[in-house]
C-alpha cells in the first residue's frame, strides 16, 4: 500500500505574499514513511539508466537529491547560490522577477560523458531548473531527466524544461497557483 504523498504536503495560504498558496514540503519530510517513500519513488524511476550523479538545487533540492543519490549509489552535486561553494566554480545567470541571480557548481565535479539527474522539491516557473540544466550541460555532461516532488503545472515550468529536451517527472501536482 502506497502513501498519499499529496496529503502530507501542507498548503499555506497567502505566503510569502497575498494570493499565493505555498506548498510546504516540511510536513512531508517530517513524516518518516512519507519522506522515505518519496525518495524511493523518485529513485525507482532511474535505476539501471546509467545515472552517474544527482544534482540538487539549493536548498530543498538538497534534501531530496541527496536521498535519491544515496538510493541510486551515485554522487551528489550541490547546485548553490553564487558565493556559497569553496574552490573554483562555474556559474549560470538566470532571470528573476526583478533582476538576475546566479547558481554555481564546483568546476571539477562533472566530466563529459556523465549522466546527471536533476532533482528539486518543486517545479514552478522553471527558471532555476533551466539554469541548472544549462550549467550542467556546459560541462559536457548529459542532462536528460529532472525529477520533482511537486509540479505546479499552471505555472509552466515543466513544459519549459520539456522544451529544453528534458524528461520531467513529478510525484504529485497541484493545480492553480
Amino acid at each position: 500500500m502506497t502513501l498519499d504523498l499529496k496529503a502530507l504536503v501542507r498548503t499555506i495560504p497567502d505566503y510569502p505574499k497575498k494570493g499565493i498558496l505555498f506548498r510546504d514540503i516540511t510536513t512531508l519530510i517530517e513524516h518518516p514513511e512519507g519522506f522515505k517513500e518519496s525518495i524511493e519513488r523518485i529513485a525507482s524511476q532511474y535505476r539501471g539508466q546509467g545515472i552517474t550523479h544527482v544534482a540538487g538545487i539549493e536548498a530543498r533540492g538538497f534534501i531530496f537529491g541527496a536521498g535519491v543519490a544515496i538510493a541510486l549509489g551515485v554522487g551528489f552535486i550541490p547546485v548553490r547560490k553564487k558565493g556559497k561553494l569553496p574552490g573554483e566554480t562555474i556559474g549560470q545567470n538566470y532571470a528573476l522577477e526583478y533582476g538576475v541571480d546566479t547558481i554555481e557548481i564546483h568546476a571539477d565535479v562533472v566530466e563529459k560523458g556523465d549522466k546527471i539527474l536533476l532533482v528539486d522539491d518543486l517545479i514552478a516557473t522553471g527558471g532555476t531548473a533551466i539554469a541548472a540544466v544549462t550549467l550542467l550541460r556546459r560541462t559536457g555532461a548529459t542532462v536528460e531527466d529532472a525529477a520533482f516532488v511537486i509540479d505546479l503545472p499552471d505555472l509552466g515550468g515543466a513544459a519549459k524544461l520539456k522544451a529544453e529536451g528534458v524528461v520531467v517527472s513529478a510525484l504529485i501536482a497541484f493545480e492553480g497557483h
